[in-house]
């Protein structure tokens, strides 16, 4: 299933796209698409609803982010040898785990806006895993059972505030808007091999990230597993799973994000979205 939230910000209902893409309405099946919808057991009752018998959404609405409610927003640094390669730093030993600000958290085409003082804002296209099982110290075997499904996340950075001002990268990934995700949730079932999804990344038309999940150095599997170990993982949580090469500060020159620029990105079997940028905004 491709789980999706629309509407206005803060007044989203739950719909589904069915397999012609149009968008059916949820909202007289489940009050929304939260932790409680994510079990594998809730995930079966709604995949047994015939798409055609729920009400088609004429137009073009918003999308917000596909799941309501997340508890933890959970980064991964430098997961892509390549990507490290360009950032200049050495392979990790173990994932580099940082979290990003609930209050980042955006729809996947809502504007991004540029935090006052910004001088470095950059891009990252990632594959989003979705927890559907409450996790604490699972194995690598078992790892996926635990994942509810999968989104597109960007992973927006203001690079000047995470490395320049200290050592701790939070600051760079949890201003307002630095979180887009979605369009859609793609349940666990409809990804065949989660290590073999190709993602993309343009700004104003330009290729500016290409890559492949195969290309991990830290499976999700892996990632799964080893978060468990140091915070259990709740119904709803949402972890980005690190970018491949292609990022404004790995670039010679180095590009970062300005007014007016636009950016395109996509996970094949995921979706697409589509930020303009914007400069700040009071409020």
């Amino acid at each position: 299933m491709r789980l999706v939230r629309y509407g206005r910000p803060g007044k989203e209902k739950p719909g589904l796209i069915d397999e012609e893409g149009k968008l059916r309405d949820l909202s007289g099946v489940i009050d929304d698409i939260d932790a409680a919808q994510l079990s594998d057991k809730a995930l079966r009752k709604l995949a047994k609803i015939a798409p055609a018998t729920l009400p088609l959404v004429r137009g073009t609405p918003r999308f917000g982010v596909p799941l309501a409610r997340i508890g933890k927003f959970i980064g991964i640094g430098l997961n892509y040898a390549d990507h490290a390669a360009e950032a200049g730093m050495a392979l990790p030993k173990e994932p580099i785990v940082f979290m990003k600000a609930i209050s980042s958290l955006s729809g996947p085409d809502d504007a991004v806006m540029l935090p006052k003082g910004s001088k470095k804002t950059d891009w990252e296209v990632e594959l989003g895993v979705v927890i559907g099982t409450r996790a604490r110290y699972v194995g690598e075997d078992e790892a996926l059972n635990y994942v509810a499904g999968y989104c597109v996340v960007n992973d927006v950075s203001e690079r000047e505030y995470q490395l320049e001002r200290g050592p701790q990268w939070d600051k760079g990934k949890g201003c307002d808007t630095f979180g887009p995700v979605g369009p859609w949730l793609v349940t666990r079932d409809e990804v065949l091999d989660v290590q073999r999804l190709d993602l993309y990344l343009e700004v104003n038309g330009k290729r500016m990230q290409t890559g492949s999940t195969e290309t991990m150095i830290f499976t999700v599997a892996q990632l799964v597993s080893y978060l468990s170990k140091f915070m259990t993982l709740e119904p709803g949580d949402v972890i980005a799973t690190g970018t491949p090469p292609g990022v404004g500060q790995g670039r010679k020159p180095q590009r970062f994000l300005k007014k007016g620029d636009t950016m395109r990105l996509g996970i094949a079997g995921l979706g697409e979205q589509q930020q303009d940028v914007i400069a700040y905004q009071a409020g």
